[in-house]
């Protein structure tokens, strides 16, 4: 089992900035990848970014070059720097960890609004 606790989420204006952490706890060690989902009212819940045991990074295209993911291993927690933020970047954030290839874990989810 993995414990995951978001935090970060808030009202941004258009342009703007957030970042969310996500610390994990339990069994950390069968952790293979860490990274965020996202979900607007009305929409299903749609992949933004991973980070890998390596290090390897990938992203939704909607969020290339605006959003960076990172972690801290020693802390036990990834980060979702996001800049440039649009309306449509408005969603409940939900982080995740793939766990030895196959157990997914999900935390509380955190609300981003990005309006004027």
């Amino acid at each position: 089992q993995v414990q995951l606790v978001e935090s970060g989420g808030g009202l941004v204006q258009p342009g703007g900035s957030l970042r969310l952490s996500c610390a994990a706890s339990g069994s950390i060690f069968s952790i293979d990848r860490m990274g965020w989902y996202r979900q607007a009212p009305g929409n299903s819940r749609e992949l933004v970014a991973f980070i890998t045991n390596s290090g390897i990074t990938n992203y939704a295209n909607s969020v290339k070059g605006r959003f960076t993911i990172s972690r801290d291993d020693a802390k036990n927690t990834v980060y979702l720097q996001m800049n440039s933020l649009k309306p449509e970047d408005t969603a409940v954030y939900y982080c995740y960890t793939l766990n030895n290839g196959q157990s997914r874990y999900w935390g509380q989810g955190t609300q981003v609004t990005v309006s004027s």
